[in-house]
């Protein structure tokens, strides 16, 4: 399984979540059920707006701790030059 990076929102411009796991779609899908206690089931974030994938956890983990740093209007702007329409990216995992 190949890591990734992740952001997951609420809504467009609502709260966002940044992660990181080597099963994108398995770790999506907790996040979805609301099943799982936590920050993304506290505050409904369950849609995925952005990812990225890397070549090794390592190099994941990295950019997962480079990305929580960053303002919120980076973020929000990494989001809006890769999926503009904040679309619900869940269905192209498959």
């Amino acid at each position: 399984m190949q890591p990734f990076v992740y952001i997951l929102a609420s809504k467009r411009n609502g709260t966002l979540y940044t992660g990181v796991t080597s099963d994108l779609a398995g770790r999506v899908s907790q996040h979805r059920s609301g099943n799982v206690p936590g920050f993304t089931a506290r505050y409904g974030v369950r849609t995925l707006v952005y990812f990225e994938q890397h070549v090794s956890m390592d190099s994941a983990i990295r950019r997962e701790r480079q990305v929580k740093k960053w303002r919120r209007r980076w973020k929000l702007e990494m989001i809006e030059r890769h999926n503009p329409r904040w679309h619900d990216l869940y269905a192209h995992l498959f």
